[in-house]
């Protein structure tokens, strides 16, 4: 058998320090991440800004069939942490009622699931808004002349439900009431309750600015349908079931549209 040299038991002894070192800096990482995105860490009443990637269409759409979504801008939670830009949630049709003989249309989806860095996130949530895809776009377009020569972070825009974002170095603003500051890919804003609506303001001391993309503190149901309600938003049994409903004719929810979900 080789006798090792005093050096080279040293530079052993180093090695395997080093690896011990690494593989306890990995654990604490894992540690960090797992407990990061643990059961209940989203607390309840955070707002999830989403694209959809999948149409829900009241005639095609089937039971089973996967719904995804794409979240739009940082979520900030109260721990410091935050959902990044790019996660997934995913969900699946539970039902559709198709419109025949003037009777209306329904179509009842859950999103259960959120991806984040490779892992999954079992989550409850109830719809607070919903916008077309055309009111999507619109909201990224300044209203004003002069504005379409100016650098887009200089842009003035409407956000869907009608608060006022001043980029650069102004506010978000509903009226002359100040809700709330403009990010980079969307807003923070105080949610708001909306009067003569059930969708309510912050829940469970839950006060921190919100992220809320392209949509106001106070947006509340649906936008550019011209039939479509939220029959059952998720909030109350079966809770996280969403139906949307349509009393004269068929819809087609396109991807691309936006949507306000709230983690129950």
């Amino acid at each position: 058998m080789k006798t090792l040299k005093k050096s080279e038991v040293s530079l052993y002894q180093w090695k395997l320090e080093f690896r011990r070192m690494k593989t306890t800096l990995l654990a604490g990482s894992l540690a960090l991440t797992t407990g990061l995105f643990a059961e209940n860490v989203i607390p309840a009443g955070t707002i999830l800004p989403l694209q959809l990637n999948t149409s829900l269409n009241s005639r095609k759409s089937t039971p089973g069939q996967i719904v995804t979504a794409r979240l739009m801008q940082d979520v900030p939670l109260p721990s410091g942490a935050k959902i990044h830009a790019g996660a997934k949630l995913v969900g699946h049709i539970i039902d559709g009622v198709d419109a025949r003989n003037g009777s209306g249309a329904k179509l009842s989806l859950q999103f259960d699931t959120l991806e984040v860095s490779k892992q999954r996130i079992r989550v409850t949530t109830n719809l607070r808004a919903l916008a077309s895809m055309m009111e999507v776009e619109d909201a990224q377009i300044p209203k004003t002349g002069p504005d379409r020569g100016t650098p887009e972070n200089w842009w003035t825009t409407v956000q869907i439900g009608g608060d006022v974002v001043y980029r650069g170095s102004g506010p978000v603003a509903n009226g002359l009431r100040v809700v709330g500051t403009p990010t980079a890919n969307g807003v923070l804003v105080r949610i708001a309750s909306k009067s003569g609506t059930k969708c309510r303001g912050d829940l469970g001391g839950n006060d921190l600015p919100q992220a809320l993309w392209l949509f106001s503190a106070d947006s509340c149901g649906t936008y550019g349908f011209a039939d479509l309600t939220i029959a059952h938003a998720g909030r109350s049994n079966p809770v996280g079931q969403i139906t949307l409903a349509s009393e004269k004719r068929n819809f087609n929810v396109r991807s691309g549209s936006g949507l306000l979900l709230r983690v129950k």
